[in-house]
């Protein structure tokens, strides 16, 4: 096959090494595997030559290291994967990263292997709320991060909240946010997650922790009201940013667009089909260095399926569906504006997103 670059293609790379595990979070992380960190990334980098030589893949536009903790690797490593990753001409390259980690020296190892954009793991900047959910870092290692990010010489970048956290008040939420645009290197890009309670964690286990949908719906339309007045754009129910600084790779996502996933549990997306890799990182280095693919399962999508979440996606994103993809229908005033031949959701219309792509039509193309 010959290399496209010009269509949008993903390649994610996932790192699941973490310093301590949130209890909130599900996500495929380990904080015990730290050993094999160095035979875990030249597993990934077999893995990519391997796709390159037998899938053809095409040079990516956007290329994202997501975990877990990509920083907890150190910069060497995480760079040995990105260089065996072949990259269309001004490829957007995305680093997770926690407060604590972001280093002058690190950037610079980073920036000079083509990384171009930083995603700050921030959550809160209120010393309680960080408690409660139990991270790392303080309001001070914020302020310090962003300065280092931008000091290194990264135009855009992102910070991560999330709303809903023990303890947090309306108060904490509003201040976390007018912090973060108000630090001297303000992030152009924003993302503003509700606290979601899943199965089988710490947290779910806690029933007086978890947070209240009522309260979470009020401080989402706070934030799009505070986010919006400073300039900041919506781009997907939980994502803003300055114009001009969107982030490619999230918009590949909510595009329907292919990618290819790198490492343990990652998820890859091509010709109508998906697959995903084995769960934990012993398995996906013993599965690689003996030969075999670490392919764990997949599935084909009917071109039904295919519409439909094309549909889907877009109608999280402001750039919204066809306007004949969903009916006219009573229960959906308030909840979905209709120019210019899309429709595009309120605010309101964004609190109950899953309810409205209920209506969706999906004979119709997106």
């Amino acid at each position: 096959m010959t290399p496209d670059t010009t269509t949008p293609f993903g390649i994610y790379v996932h790192i699941p090494f973490c310093r301590a595990r949130c209890d909130y979070c599900a996500f495929a992380t380990y904080t015990d595997r730290d050993h094999l960190m160095e035979s875990y990334a030249a597993a990934c980098v077999t893995e990519v030559e391997r796709a390159v030589e037998s899938e053809g893949i095409p040079q990516a536009t956007s290329v994202f290291f997501g975990g877990g903790t990509p920083s907890r690797l150190a910069a060497d490593l995480l760079v040995s994967i990105l260089d065996a990753i072949p990259r269309a001409p001004g490829a957007e390259v995305t680093v997770e990263c926690n407060p604590e980690d972001a280093e002058a020296a690190r950037f610079a190892t980073y920036r000079a292997a083509g990384v171009t954009r930083i995603s700050l793991g921030v959550q809160s900047t209120v010393p309680h709320v960080l408690v409660g959910l139990g991270r790392r870092h303080g309001h001070d290692a914020v302020v310090a991060a962003a300065g280092t990010v931008a000091a290194a010489g990264f135009v855009s970048w992102g910070m991560d909240l999330i709303m809903g956290g023990a303890g947090e008040t309306d108060a904490d939420w509003e201040q976390s946010l007018r912090d973060v645009m108000g630090f001297a290197s303000a992030p152009p890009h924003i993302s503003a997650y509700s606290l979601t309670v899943e199965p089988g964690t710490p947290l779910a286990a806690q029933p007086d922790r978890h947070p209240d949908d009522d309260v979470q719906a009020h401080r989402y339309e706070m934030t799009e009201e505070i986010l919006s007045t400073a300039g900041y754009n919506w781009e997907e129910i939980s994502n803003w940013s300055l114009p001009g600084h969107e982030c490619r790779h999230n918009r590949l996502y909510w595009h329907q667009g292919e990618y290819r996933g790198i490492g343990s549990a990652a998820h890859s997306h091509r010709d109508g089909r998906r697959w995903w890799n084995v769960r934990t990182p012993d398995r996906f280095v013993k599965e690689i260095e003996q030969g075999r693919i670490a392919t764990a399962g997949d599935e084909v999508l009917s071109p039904e399926q295919v519409r439909f979440e094309a549909l889907a996606l877009g109608l999280r994103t402001r750039d919204g569906v066809p306007e004949a993809s969903l009916p006219e229908d009573p229960d959906l005033e308030g909840l979905v504006d209709r120019r210019d031949g899309r429709a595009v959701l309120t605010v309101r219309g964004r609190l109950l997103a899953n309810a409205v792509s209920t209506r969706l039509v999906p004979e119709v193309s997106a």
